[in-house]
């Protein structure tokens, strides 16, 4: 049995339908995953017809209605039309239409209608406009599926990189790393890679937070006070974890190879390195959700939008991890 992967549209004024579509009309996909589309069904054929795409659509109101084998089934959650696209635009439809896209899937997922779900690139000032005042997808899921203890990873072929803190800003990182947050990161990573990628006793390598790791305190005092005690309480609890690192000598030596993981202090610091080898191909994994979501590592990319050149392999690689962690969970 094929996994069935909810779809969600992501804003539609954006590349998400572009590289959904994209990614269910490729061979991979379409021989492994059964995709259900969450939307709108006029907004996806629309896409469909621009991008002179070969894949055949149906709309359905439930998942139990039987749908003929290599035809996409799709939910409308919202009434937006091919009018209401404005490529390359904010607009408070597909801030709403996003949303409620991914509260449907959300839904199918808990009810277990679907094996997991995964989510298209969304604006996060559209979402903003709709009412959704989260700081990002990752957040809205834990939230609305109540998992306690969610971690941001991004995953490419070259590395696995999960964040301590995500969507703040810079003059608040400090502030927010805590010994037990900094724990409790590490032990839901390894937990992660263990049940979810089938790593049997993974290594976190651990970067600091300051330039050189902070000199022993002379660049900072957050890895003597908060990153080195925390590394040390993980190790007791049997957490194969080590730094913390100088992030820039980390990388530029190739460190990183040596380690299953790595827990960066704030989003930038280790998401430039992994976009930069693995751009094209990288995934977004929320780790500790009770329910499988992943996405393309890339945002709506405003500016090509329906210029029919984005590339579908983040999309491609999210559904094909999604397919993945279905199929290490039922071991």
């Amino acid at each position: 049995m094929k996994p069935t992967i909810a779809i969600t549209i992501g804003d539609f004024n954006g590349i998400g339908p572009e590289v959904t579509l994209k990614s269910i009309a490729s061979p991979t996909i379409k021989k492994n995953i059964r995709p259900v589309l969450i939307g709108s069904f006029d907004i996806f054929k629309h896409f469909v017809k621009m991008f002179k795409l070969d894949i055949e659509l149906e709309a359905t109101d439930k998942l139990s209605t039987k749908i003929k084998n290599g035809v996409v089934p799709v939910l409308t959650i919202h009434p937006a039309t091919s009018k209401s696209i404005q490529l390359g635009k904010i607009s408070p439809d597909s801030g709403v239409c996003a949303g409620m896209a991914i509260e449907h899937a959300i839904k199918l997922c808990l009810s277990k209608e679907v094996d997991a779900m995964v989510t298209a690139p969304v604006s996060k000032e559209a979402l903003h406009f709709a009412g959704y005042n989260f700081p990002g997808q990752t957040e809205m899921l834990a939230m609305l599926t109540r998992s306690e203890r969610v971690t941001m990873m991004l995953l490419s072929k070259t590395m696995r990189v999960a964040l301590a803190t995500v969507h703040i800003p810079i003059k608040k990182v400090s502030e927010n790393l805590f010994i037990d947050r900094i724990i409790e990161k590490l032990e839901t990573v390894s937990s992660s890679l263990k049940n979810d990628l089938g790593i049997k006793n993974p290594s976190i390598a651990v970067l600091g937070l300051n330039p050189h790791a902070g000199e022993n305190g002379a660049i900072g005092s957050e890895e003597n006070e908060i990153i080195i005690p925390a590394i040390k309480k993980a190790r007791e609890k049997g957490i194969s974890a080590s730094g913390p690192f100088p992030a820039d000598g980390f990388f530029a030596s190739g460190a990183y190879k040596n380690y299953d993981a790595i827990l960066a202090m704030y989003h930038d610091q280790g998401l430039i390195p992994l976009k930069m080898t693995g751009f094209d191909e990288g995934v977004n994994f929320s780790a500790g959700l009770k329910i499988i979501r992943t996405s393309p590592d890339h945002g709506t990319a405003f500016d090509i939008a329906g210029k029919k050149i984005a590339n579908p392999g983040s999309m491609i690689s999210a559904l094909q991890l999604a397919a993945s962690i279905i199929e290490q969970r039922k071991k």
